[in-house]
Parts: C-alpha cells; structure tokens; sequence
C-alpha cells in the first residue's frame, strides 16, 4: 500500500472489530490478516487476558508495599498485542515503561519485569535476548534511540534490494504516549528518521491523558495529522481493535522494513486505570467520561466476536481464569523471592569509573551505617 501523507479526520479511524463485536471488512488491510484463524483470534484473546491479570497482581504487589511504583495499562492490552505480535523476532523494540502487554509477546518473563518496580534493579532483563529494550522512566527518551537504531539498520542492509529487505530486512518500533508526543526528543526523533529513511514505525497508544492533562489539552487535531509535516505516512487506527492494531501495524512494518522510511500510528485508546499507583483519576476526570469507554474495553470486544461465533464454550474462560490464577501466583512468588542487593551495590552503579564525589558520599553513607550497629552492640 502506499498512502499519501494526509490529515486524518475521524472518519479515518481504521476499525475493524467493532465495539459489539461485529467484524468488518476493510479494503486496504484485510490482505494482512489472511493468517488469522480460529485458533490465533484466541491466543489474541489469551494474550490480553494474561496481561490484565498480571496488571492486577502487580497493582497489588505496589498496593501492599513490595512494589516501590507500578504503571498499569488496564484499556490498552489491544493496542499492544495487537502491534506485538504483528512484529518478527529481530525487530528492536523500544518500550516507554507501560508496554507489559508487548513484552508478553516478546516472551520476556513478566517476573523479571518486577525487578524494576521492586526497586532492586535498574533493568531486570536482558535486552538482547529478545530485542525488547529496558523500560523508560524519563519520558520520550527512547524515542532518539529509536532513530539511531534505525539508522544503523539502514547501514548494516546498504544495498539491499526493495524485495530483499521486505523479506530478510528488520525494523524498529517506539512506542509513546500522547503525553510524549509533545516533548522534544520525539520531534527530533522524527526528523532524523525520515531524513534518514530509517525503518522506524512510531506507535503511539494515545489513551486520552498524559497523566492530568486531557488530549484536547495537547492537541486541537488528531495526532496523526503530524505525520504530514515530517513527510512520512500516518495511519490513525482504533486501538481498542486488536485485529485493526495488527493489520496496520504489519502493514507500517513491510513499508519501513522495505526501505520506504518511517511511519506514524496513532492506536487511539483509553486509560480504564489511574496513570501510575501513586494517581488518583478521579481528580481530573469524570466517572461519566469512563462509563462510555467501558463498553469499549478490548477484551469485552473480542470475548463478544469469539462467543457469537461459536469460537469458544465457558471451559476456554474457566480454563483461562485458572492458568492466569497460576501465572499471577508464579509472579509473586518470584518477585518475592529475588535477592535485594546492598545498598552499596547503588553507589557503584552511577558511574562507570570511581568519581570522587560519589566516593565521599559511600564513606558518609558506610559511616552513617556503622552506626547503627554501634548502637545494637551498646544495647547487649
């Protein structure tokens, strides 16, 4: 497909599984679902509801003080599954620090995802095990990373043929939120990218609030409409919609990975929960405004599609319950166990090389440590 860059309006809000579960054909995109059978359409299913269930279970793990912080993404399990699996196992990812559902797809272990957010690491996996970045805390800041890689892509397949690199050549994604869509770094991203023709597919999952500040804060047009003034294409797609999420995301894949340079999708979805465990929604939004989302919610959509067609009986959701039950355990069980490291091990982490200042303020902290045994021995 090629697709002008042009200003996108409501009306192009690419969807394909409707709210009350109807599927519709779409002309452009249905080429790229032609794999998706019965079978897939419930691992799609699985997937999202695995997710929920370790947001849950983590949510709880902050909410009884074991968790030092958590980021749920209760609303956004389609958008991304959806763009996750659309993806090959080279593609680089580079997450902001929301992406649970993506990291399922990249099988990164959700225990090792607690490690951050127990406060005992600054990573917890391997990011070169399964092409999935550390979580970013600092927002947009992944995004210049996105470019840079993108550009060493295009080193490492100079001259390659248009067929050669649609067939053997990789891609990245950056995902975002509408909240970093307004900082800096994403727009300096862009420019390198498409100045570079890097094969960068932006994913935006723009669920309506950068913490307090509503989108039409933001922005006074859909954000896909940036797309025009960096010259790339940009698609605005229904992010509550796994099988649209999957089609357009493969879709930006084959035309960044075929040498045709960047994309911009805007998945347009809804935060169901508070920003992080220490927000509280209810001060800036109205329950009024999350009861019509409600029945949007993408895993009511699709649990509705599979049931009218005979795709699943009640044993697949009891099944499901119990193997998310046993995941959730496993998760906690985990995060409970794993080591905490010495305070000391933090001071050696900020620098590569020893620093003076860091130095002195070990020798302070190492004192001020001792003292509290001096304190316990003076009590015997």
């Amino acid at each position: 497909m090629t697709r002008a860059a042009t200003e996108a309006t409501e009306s192009d809000l690419v969807q394909i599984l409707t709210p009350d579960g109807q599927r519709h054909s779409h002309e452009t995109y249905d080429a790229y679902l032609g794999d998706v059978d019965d079978e897939m359409l419930r691992g799609f299913y699985r997937d999202m509801a695995l997710t929920r269930r370790f947001d849950q279970e983590a949510t709880a793990l902050q909410r009884q003080g074991q968790l030092a912080l958590w980021v749920p993404l209760r609303g956004q399990e389609a958008a991304q599954i959806g763009s996750g699996r659309a993806t090959r196992p080279n593609d680089y990812i580079f997450p902001t620090y929301r992406e649970h559902g993506v990291a399922l797809t990249r099988d990164v272990s959700f225990s090792e995802m607690l490690r951050l957010f127990r406060g005992i690491s600054g990573g917890g996996w391997d990011p070169r095990e399964n092409n999935f970045h550390m979580y970013t805390m600092v927002l947009a800041a992944q995004m210049p990373h996105a470019a840079g890689y993108g550009m060493a892509l295009n080193m490492e397949q100079h001259g390659w043929d248009e067929e050669r690199r649609a067939a053997e050549g990789n891609a990245v994604v950056a995902y975002f939120g509408d909240g970093s869509s307004t900082e800096g770094e994403t727009h300096e991203s862009m420019v390198f990218a498409n100045s570079f023709n890097a094969p960068v597919v932006y994913f935006c999952q723009n669920n309506q609030y950068a913490i307090s500040v509503p989108f039409e804060v933001q922005s006074k047009v859909p954000l896909v409409n940036r797309a025009v003034g960096y010259g790339m294409p940009g698609v605005r797609v229904d992010g509550n919609d796994v099988l649209a999420v999957l089609a357009v995301t493969r879709w930006a894949l084959e035309h960044a990975r075929s040498g045709k340079g960047p994309v911009l999708i805007e998945a347009v979805t809804y935060r169901l929960g508070a920003h992080t465990t220490a927000d509280d929604p209810t001060k800036y939004r109205m329950s009024e405004e999350e009861k019509q989302w409600a029945p949007k919610d993408p895993l009511v959509r699709l649990e509705t599609y599979l049931r009218e067609n005979k795709l699943v009986d009640d044993a697949f959701f009891e099944q499901l319950v119990l193997d998310a039950d046993a995941m959730a355990a496993k998760v906690r069980e985990d995060a409970m166990a794993f080591p905490v490291p010495p305070l000391v091990k933090s001071f050696e982490q900020v620098y590569a090389e020893a620093h003076p200042l860091i130095q002195e303020e070990l020798a302070w902290h190492l004192e001020y440590e001792a003292g509290f045994a001096d304190a316990a021995e003076g009590e015997q």
